[in-house]
This record gives C-alpha cells, structure tokens and sequence, in this order.
C-alpha cells in the first residue's frame, strides 16, 4: 500500500539517506529503529509529505503525493495520513473532542458529522469518560491517546508515529503500545513507527534498521 523507492535526501553538502526502498503492507506495523541521526524522522517526514525528497518516489494507496500541486498535496495529506507525535500538539483552549474534530472540519466535513465521529474515536481508543476535557486537564498519556483519535479522524491510509511512547511513563507506554495493535486488529490501520523503544519494535510484524542513512 506504500511504496518508497531510492530516497535521496540531502541537508547542504550532506546527504542523509542515501537511497532508501521499504514497501509496507496494509494493515502492517512496521517499527523503524536506529541510532539518533540515521535519518528516521528524515524519512518519516518526507513519507509524510512534510519534506521532499531530492530523489526518488513514494506511492501511498496508489497516488504519488511527490506530483501533487501545494494545495492538492495538503488535501491529500489530510485526507490520507495521520501523525503522531512524541509530544502531542493538542490546540490549548479545546476540548479533546474539539481537538479531534479538527482534521474533519478541515477536510469539509459538518459539525454534528465531526462531533459523532470524533466521540466514536474517543471511546475507541478509551477516552469516552474525558471527552469535555481540555489538554491541561489531562495526563501525558491520556493527551496522547486524544492525538491518536485525531490521527485517525479521516480514515487515513497510514498513521505515522514518531517516538510516540518517548515521552511517557513505563507503564503508560506500555498502554499506548498496545492501543496501537488494538487499533490495527479492530480498524486494519496501519502504523509506521519510529521508536527507541525496543520492545513495541520487537512487537511490531517488521522492523526496519536504519544506520546512516541506509536500511540494514
């Protein structure tokens, strides 16, 4: 359902990634591992059409994002990719349900539409109880199973996390770990990973090596 093919990206005179080729599967977690400085969150940005590539080509459920104009690239990327971050970049002055109908009100979807959805998204993902809560009200945790709800707001093709359980606590980590693969089984959504934490890449159906810019 991805496919990246010979990703070049280059800072100035130094080049990051050098060629990288990964297809993922729908429905797979794939964990991307390696030491700060491969080049994972490069990668990871540029899959998310955050960063372009200097080289190469992506295809996401078909479409090559790399071709699209300014404004048809930002609706595609709402439309089909979810992020997750390490930190949550929940908007302050809303609720959890207001933060997660966001991507939905972007995408032109109605108000009630987007209510519904975004308290179906709440409970799934455990949070039915704290649905009025603003982001200071809640725990580490519970903020980013409110950014996982919104990542999954429009039904995108890929969610991307980048180090999403480095912020939190053992045991929260371990919660979040396995809303991930909850989330897969119950959905079929599928999960990019970049993560130091040894045990969701152990966990995950693949884990990608990435040591200077290159897939071991």
């Amino acid at each position: 359902m991805i496919k990246v093919e010979n990703i070049v990206k280059r800072f100035g005179s130094l080049e990051v990634l050098h060629g990288i080729t990964m297809e993922v599967k729908r429905g797979e977690i794939v964990s991307i591992v390696g030491a700060s400085g491969a080049g994972k969150t490069t990668l990871l940005q540029i899959i998310g059409t955050l960063m372009p590539a200097d080289e190469g080509s992506i295809t996401i459920d078909g479409i090559s994002p790399m071709s699209l104009s300014d404004n048809a690239l930002s609706e595609f990327r709402n439309k089909h990719i979810g992020f997750v971050f390490q930190f949550h970049h929940l908007l302050a002055e809303f609720s959890a349900r207001e933060n997660v109908m966001m991507p939905m009100l972007i995408a032109g979807r109605s108000r009630k539409e987007a209510s519904e959805r975004a308290l179906e998204l709440l409970s799934a993902v455990g949070m039915s109880h704290r649905t009025e809560h603003k982001p200071s009200a809640l725990s580490g945790g519970e903020q980013q199973r409110v950014a996982i709800a919104r990542a999954l707001a429009n039904n995108p093709s890929v969610v991307l996390a980048d180090e999403p359980t480095g912020n939190l606590d053992t045991a929260t980590r371990q919660e979040i770990k396995q809303l991930f693969f909850d989330l897969r089984d119950s959905m079929g959504q599928t999960f990019i990973i970049v993560t130091h934490d040894e045990t969701l890449a152990e966990e995950s159906d693949r884990k990608i090596v990435i040591s200077d810019g290159r897939i071991l």
